[in-house]
């Protein structure tokens, strides 16, 4: 395999991951793109992303543009940005996460093109938020695509595609999956490129994965079981499905759809407590909460919640 001169442009930790598995394939990294530093934390410092502290423990160049577009808002940023892609005169850039829309002239500029690194089956769930609204929707497989990009939001042409089984995880357990499929991936690609069949995306079957916000964690208990099961799964661990009760948003990290029962009682009514779980009514079924977190407090198992917080059947869930 001969090494590629490799641009790379991410952000979280699902990108760090491909980036770190390029770099181990011996391509060489001659430039990283990633989002301006954040405010995190309790005392909102401002935090550089996951790649761009990994780039930098590495000595790669970093540029930080809030935008690529030289007509934009911010033509100094995306200006600075031109002058370091072309000098670094990449052969490829991998994209993975990066949380900037790249214009034609990005698209332009590499040899190879741009490859994506998405974390889907496209065209489903195209979009900022694969692998939350997978599970939400209940779906059985998703994947890694890694892309051919064009100026379309996930529309390029497919290079490679793989699927994995979501079975029962969260979103913390198939990002993780995921994120190292998609090194893998990349780098296979990487080693074959120019030669991959480029495989035009179906008209049929695109769905668009929304950004995930916070006002959605809230449950709706008019949902059957099955329902709320995946909204706790697929939120965990960002925003974290809630529900108030007596005043309090109470966070439900864990929980199963009980065997079909009759179940007449309002949505939300907690219908038994024990140790091994808080039994709560949806819509003509129960849902059996087994983590949970006080504001403030730690994720903890249901035993342990209770001798801090006393539950009673009768109480509703908002």
């Amino acid at each position: 395999m001969t090494p590629l001169k490799v641009v790379f442009a991410g952000t979280p930790e699902f990108a760090r991951v491909a980036l770190e598995a390029i770099s181990a394939a011996g391509h060489e990294i001659v430039g990283v793109l990633s989002q301006p530093d954040r405010p995190a934390g309790r005392g909102m410092k401002l935090q550089a992303s996951p790649v761009k502290q990994f780039a930098v423990a590495n000595h790669w160049p970093v540029a930080q543009p809030r935008s690529l577009r030289l007509d934009g808002k911010y033509p100094e940023d995306a200006s600075a940005a031109c002058e370091t892609l072309l000098a670094a005169r990449p052969d490829v850039m991998v994209v993975a996460a990066y949380g900037l829309i790249l214009p034609q002239w990005v698209l332009d500029l590499p040899q190879f093109g741009c490859l994506n690194i998405h974390a889907s089956l496209l065209p489903r769930w195209r979009g900022a938020a694969p692998i939350h609204r997978a599970i939400e929707a209940g779906d059985a497989q998703t994947g890694i695509t890694i892309m051919q990009m064009d100026a379309g939001l996930d529309t390029g042409d497919m290079l490679l595609r793989e699927a994995v089984d979501i079975g029962n995880d969260n979103t913390a357990r198939l990002h993780d999956r995921l994120a190292e499929l998609g090194g893998c991936m990349i780098v296979q690609a990487l080693a074959n490129i120019g030669t991959l069949t480029r495989t035009p995306q179906p008209a049929e079957g695109v769905t668009y994965a929304n950004k995930v916000e916070k006002h959605e964690a809230q449950i709706d208990w008019n949902q059957p079981a099955e329902a709320v099961v995946r909204r706790i799964r697929a939120f965990d661990p960002f925003p974290g499905a809630n529900s108030p009760l007596d005043g309090e948003t109470i966070k439900l990290w864990t929980a199963h759809a009980m065997p079909a029962v009759e179940v007449s009682a309002e949505p939300g009514t907690i219908l038994a407590v024990t140790d091994t779980g808080v039994a709560v009514a949806a819509a003509g079924s129960i849902v059996s909460v087994t983590e949970l977190q006080r504001p403030g407090g730690k994720r903890l198992a249901v035993a342990d919640f209770l001798r801090g917080f006393d539950l009673k059947p009768g109480q509703l869930f908002g």
